[in-house]
C-alpha cells in the first residue's frame, strides 16, 4: 500500500504541475499515464469512471485524479491523488497572486502558451482517437457520439447532453427489454441524478445579501469558507459556469471584488497548470491573503472528496446491469464527444503559421510516437518560447 502511495503522489505531482489546458487535457494526461504507460487501469475501466464522474458536481480532471486514485489504493489513494493533483496549483496560483497584489499586473506568459496550446491539441486528439475506438462499439454509439459532440459544439450544457446520450443509448441498445415491460433498475440511478440536481438548484438560488463595498478587501475566513463550498457542491459544466458563480457571488452579491480583479483571478487561474478551480485560491488570496488561499482552496475541492469516495465503490456493481451498462456505455462515447469538443478552442489563429506549423508537429509526434506527454508539453513550451520571445 505504502508504495502505491508514493506511487500515486509522484504521478500527480508531477501532472498537476505539467497540466496546462484545462479538464480535457488533463483527462488526456491521466489516460497516458494511467492506461497507456502504467496499465493501472484498461479503457474500459476508464471510460467508466469517466463517464459517471462527468455526472456528479465538481471538477471533472480532479475527481478522475482520486477516482484513479481510489482504484489504486482505496481511500488512501483516493485522498493523496487528488490531493497532489491539487497541490501544486494552489502553490503557483497563490505565488501569481502575491506576484499581482505585490506588482499589479497580472503573469506574462504568453509565449510560453502558443507552445503548449498545441502540445495540449496534440495530446487531446490521441487520447480522443484511443478512447474512441473503445468506446464507439456500434454505430448506435458511434452515432449518439456525432449528435453529443455536435449539440456541444453548438452550445448545449455539458451535463444535459450526457444525460441524453445515455437515455438515447439505454433506449436503443435495451428496446427489446423496454417493448416486453420491463422496468429498468436505472430508475434508481435517475432519482440519484434528480436528487442531486434539485439540491443544485436550490443551493444555487440562495442569493447573498449585496454589502454595498466596491474592491478587493479583508474577508473573515469563516463566510469566504462557506461561499467557495456552495460553489463546489453545485458546479456542473465546468469553466463558464465557474465564471458565472464567482461574478454573481463575488461581485454583484458580496461585492468583496471588482469586475476588473475577479477577472484578473479568472486570468491567473486559466494560465496556471492543474485545475481552473485554482481561481479560488487565487480569489481567498485577495480577500485574505494566504489564509484565504488555503480556506478557499480546501472549501471548493472538499464536495468533490465527498462525492467520490461515497461514488467509488458501487461503479462496478452498477456496471453488472445490463440496464445500467448500456447507459454508461452511451454516456462514455458522450463524454469521449465532449473531449473531442474542445479540441478548436486551442487551434492558432488563422494567420498564425508558426503556431500551425507547431500544432503540425504536436500532432504527428503525439499520434505516431507514445512520447511521454510531460516531454511534449515542455518542448512544446519552449518552441513556442523560442520563436516567439
Amino acid at each position: 500500500m505504502g508504495s502505491r502511495l508514493w506511487e500515486l503522489a509522484a504521478l500527480f505531482l508531477k501532472l498537476g504541475i505539467i497540466g496546462f489546458g484545462g479538464p480535457a487535457a488533463h483527462l488526456a494526461l491521466f489516460e497516458h499515464e494511467v492506461v497507456v504507460r502504467r496499465q493501472w487501469l484498461t479503457r474500459e475501466q476508464f471510460l467508466d469512471y469517466l463517464g459517471v464522474t462527468n455526472l456528479i458536481p465538481g471538477p471533472n480532471s480532479t475527481e478522475m485524479a482520486m477516482q484513479i486514485g481510489y482504484l489504486r489504493a482505496g481511500y488512501p489513494g483516493l485522498l493523496v491523488a487528488g490531493a497532489c493533483f491539487i497541490l501544486p496549483a494552489a502553490l503557483i496560483t497563490t505565488a501569481c497572486a502575491w506576484a499581482y497584489v505585490r506588482f499589479g499586473a497580472r503573469p506574462q506568459a504568453a509565449h510560453w502558451l502558443a507552445g503548449i496550446k498545441p502540445a495540449i491539441l496534440a495530446i487531446i486528439l490521441a487520447a480522443v482517437w484511443r478512447l474512441g475506438k473503445t468506446a464507439v462499439k456500434n454505430r448506435l454509439l458511434l452515432g449518439i457520439g456525432v449528435a453529443v459532440l455536435v449539440a456541444s459544439l453548438y452550445g448545449a450544457n455539458e451535463v444535459l447532453a450526457l444525460l441524453l446520450g445515455g437515455a438515447l443509448g439505454m433506449w436503443w441498445l435495451r428496446e427489446a427489454e423496454i417493448r416486453r415491460g420491463k422496468v429498468s433498475p436505472l430508475l434508481v440511478a435517475y432519482t440519484i441524478g434528480l436528487a442531486l440536481a434539485v439540491y443544485s438548484a436550490i443551493l444555487m438560488s440562495a442569493r447573498d445579501a449585496p454589502l454595498g463595498a466596491t474592491g478587493a478587501q479583508r474577508v473573515e475566513l469563516w463566510p469566504l469558507a462557506l461561499f467557495f463550498l456552495k460553489v463546489g457542491s453545485v458546479l456542473y459544466g465546468g469553466g463558464y459556469v465557474l465564471i458565472a458563480l464567482l461574478e454573481q457571488g463575488l461581485v454583484r452579491g458580496h461585492g468583496w471584488l471588482t469586475q476588473r480583479q475577479l477577472l484578473d483571478a479568472i486570468a491567473i487561474g486559466q494560465v496556471t497548470p492543474g485545475p481552473v478551480l485554482s481561481t479560488a485560491t487565487c480569489v481567498g488570496y485577495l480577500l485574505a491573503r494566504g489564509p484565504g488561499a488555503a480556506i478557499a482552496t480546501v472549501a471548493i475541492f472538499l464536495p468533490s472528496f465527498v462525492f467520490v469516495a461515497a461514488l467509488g465503490p458501487i461503479v462496478p456493481r452498477l456496471r453488472r446491469s445490463p440496464w445500467v451498462a448500456a447507459f454508461l456505455d452511451a454516456v462514455n462515447v458522450s463524454a469521449v464527444a465532449l473531449m473531442a469538443a474542445t479540441l478548436p478552442r486551442f487551434l492558432p489563429a488563422r494567420a498564425d503559421w508558426d503556431g500551425w506549423l507547431l500544432t503540425l508537429v504536436a500532432v504527428i509526434v503525439a499520434l505516431r510516437w507514445r512520447i511521454n506527454a510531460a516531454w511534449l508539453v515542455l518542448g512544446g513550451a519552449t518552441l513556442g518560447w523560442l520563436l516567439r520571445a
